[in-house]
């Protein structure tokens, strides 16, 4: 049965796309049938994170308005070949996301893939609602900053108020991914450590991605950290994050103030 997640925050520049590209290429690196699709229309850029911007003939908004199939907007990725993107459009705005439309795209993709994950938008406009309302799995990117992690947890009060499951009174899973995380400043109080975070937010922790030049320089080459450079932090952190993801239960590595150290941490439920 597929899955819809949803990566998801309230700020931007929190790691949305870099973390919905890692995400789904370690999810396909597995076998999996996955399909990325970018939701921030007029500002797309989860083609550039791909390497696939030269690739783009046909959009979302292109299938929505049934100007195209979406087996010809669908790019296939080169280098995974159970990966595939649906990119966003440039040239449109947020108003040409239709409910309906967004629906029919979904469903449709559902019947194809094992995985689709939504890029979403920053805030809480048209796009970001649209992008998680028919997930199954929410993944809230924040990084640890108190204005990030508040909106976050204005986030969260929408996943449980505007998705078709808390209409439906179903529970989504929700779970936490803190990115660009750099212990020595959090154990000088510049940021928030894992803990803070986790008690303010209260919902489980799926990742801790490490703050990284690799996640930077994969994004420039226009290729997901999980294979521009698998043997990373961040990269292990994501592919781990893939296999949680999958069912499996795998110890969250926690990057201590110490290099050659990592705390060990277990997921915790939501009280």
């Amino acid at each position: 049965m597929s899955k819809v997640l949803v990566v998801t925050s309230g700020k931007g520049g929190v790691g949305k796309t870099t973390s919905t590209a890692a995400l789904g290429a370690a999810l396909a690196k597995t076998g999996k049938n996955v399909a990325i699709v970018d939701f921030d229309v007029g500002l797309r850029n989860l083609d550039l994170v791909m390497g696939a911007e030269r690739r783009v003939v046909f959009d979302l908004i292109n299938v929505i308005n049934g100007d195209a199939k979406l087996s010809q907007a669908l790019i296939r990725d080169k280098r995974v070949d159970t990966l595939h993107l649906l990119p966003a459009s440039q040239t449109r705005d947020k108003d040409a996301l239709t409910e309906e439309g967004v629906a029919g795209v979904i469903t449709e993709m559902r019947e194809r893939f094992d995985y689709i994950l939504c890029d979403s938008p920053a805030g809480i406009e048209r796009g970001a609602t649209l992008a998680m309302r028919h997930a199954d799995v929410a993944i809230v990117t924040t990084n640890p900053e108190v204005s990030s992690v508040r909106d976050s947890d204005r986030i969260i009060g929408l996943l449980d108020s505007k998705t078709l499951k808390a209409e439906n009174d179903e529970r989504m899973e929700k779970y936490l991914l803190l990115t660009r995380y750099d212990p020595a400043r959090a154990e000088r109080g510049e940021m928030l450590k894992v803990d803070d975070v986790l008690e303010i937010l209260s919902i489980p922790l799926l990742a801790v991605v490490p703050e990284s030049q690799e996640v930077l320089k994969a994004s420039n080459l226009g290729m997901p950290v999980t294979l521009g450079s698998p043997a990373s932090q961040p990269a292990k952190a994501y592919s781990d994050a893939a296999r949680r993801l999958m069912g499996e239960e795998v110890e969250i590595a926690i990057p201590t103030d110490r290099r050659s150290l990592f705390g060990k941490f277990f997921a915790r439920k939501a009280a």
